[in-house]
């Protein structure tokens, strides 16, 4: 269960899933029906701006070959570098999620909404599950997320099957579910879903607003 400090909305939910689950299509349809949402990917490029410390700490660590000339990240260097080197990968988790963490709780102050959506790709994975009251798995099989990652960055098979194995296996990720959307059939069955969990959510949300 989450800390609540003052500002933050009376529930707030981690989505999470596997890469090219269809996430942000869900994060749409709750936006879409009035949920705050907070998306973690888009705050760790805010962290690592041009200038910024974060920028800043990685090129320490990285050396300038994870730097464009502009300044910004290579984000296709610093990917190859610490894909496949466990060791890397936990010094960049080091360096930013601290970053990221404290920049979401900033924005979760600012959220006016009934209940926040936090967006998390490696929510199951990370401390981050702290600071959420409910996990939202988007969970779909394998094969549709080999065949639309696939798609989506033009990879072939081999580079997308080890994408998916770097990451938590769905059977971890369902375990630490409270609630689960299954975007393995059309838009408009998973969108019923969500219908379904936003009214959830909002008596979830009365109820703790009035324990507050």
């Amino acid at each position: 269960m989450a800390d609540h400090a003052a500002g933050r909305p009376p529930l707030v939910v981690g989505l999470t899933g596997g890469i090219a689950s269809g996430k942000s299509a869900v994060a749409a349809v709750f936006v879409g029906l009035g949920a705050g949402l907070i998306d973690t990917d888009a705050v760790a490029r805010e962290v690592v701006v041009p200038g910024s410390p974060g920028v800043a700490a990685v090129r320490a660590a990285f050396g300038d070959k994870v730097l464009l000339p502009s300044g910004e990240l290579d984000r296709a260097a610093l990917r190859g570098l610490v894909f496949e080197d466990d060791a890397k990968r936990r010094q960049l988790e080091s360096l930013l999620h601290p970053l990221i963490r404290a920049r979401t709780l900033a924005k979760l102050a600012d959220v006016g909404t009934p209940y926040a959506i936090v967006a998390v790709p490696l929510l199951v994975e990370t401390d981050f599950r702290e600071l959420v009251d409910r996990v939202l798995v988007v969970d779909c099989p394998e094969h549709l997320q080999l065949e639309r990652l696939m798609k989506r960055d033009a990879i072939p098979r081999p580079e997308a099957f080890a994408m998916l194995r770097a990451q938590a296996d769905r059977t971890t990720r369902l375990k630490a579910a409270h609630d689960v959307i299954d975007n393995g059939g059309t838009r408009e069955a998973m969108r019923t879903q969500v219908e379904l969990l936003h009214r959830r959510y909002l008596e979830h949300a009365a109820q703790a607003a009035r324990h507050a």
